[in-house]
Parts: C-alpha cells; sequence; structure tokens
C-alpha cells in the first residue's frame, strides 16, 4: 500500500506541474490546437471540433515521457 501511495502523490505532483506550465505558456501554445490536420467543421448554429493532430503530438509526447519514466525507474533498481 505504501507504493500506491506514493504512486499517487507523484502522479498529483506531475499534474501540478503540467497545469502550470499550461498556465504560464499558454500564450506560446496557442497552435496547440490549430494544427493541419485538425478538423472543424462550423455551420450556422452548430461547430464540431476533432483535434486528430493535436491528440496524436500529445499521445507522441506522452509516449516518450513514460518511456524515460520506465528507463530511469529500471536504473535506479
Amino acid at each position: 500500500m505504501e507504493n500506491i501511495g506514493k504512486l499517487i502523490v507523484s502522479l498529483g505532483v506531475v499534474l501540478v506541474i503540467v497545469g502550470l506550465v499550461i498556465w504560464l505558456f499558454a500564450d506560446k501554445l496557442s497552435w496547440l490546437g490549430n494544427l493541419p490536420g485538425d478538423i472543424k467543421i462550423e455551420r450556422p448554429g452548430f461547430t464540431f471540433y476533432f483535434p486528430v493532430a493535436t491528440m496524436i503530438l500529445i499521445s507522441i509526447a506522452l509516449s516518450g515521457v513514460m518511456c524515460l519514466i520506465g528507463m530511469i525507474t529500471r536504473l535506479a533498481r
């Protein structure tokens, strides 16, 4: 149970750091939702937005971060 507590606290700290980065650099990250490949359909009274390219970019970045965390934890053992 001790490891689960440490994991939850670590995830909380990571979420706070990510939130602060997004909050502080929001004006510099305005391109993130407007990439080529993001689907946006606007009609009178209706807007559909599906950020395909943005989701792929975030997925690649998170996969890289998780891979690095995995390597670091394996080396720490």
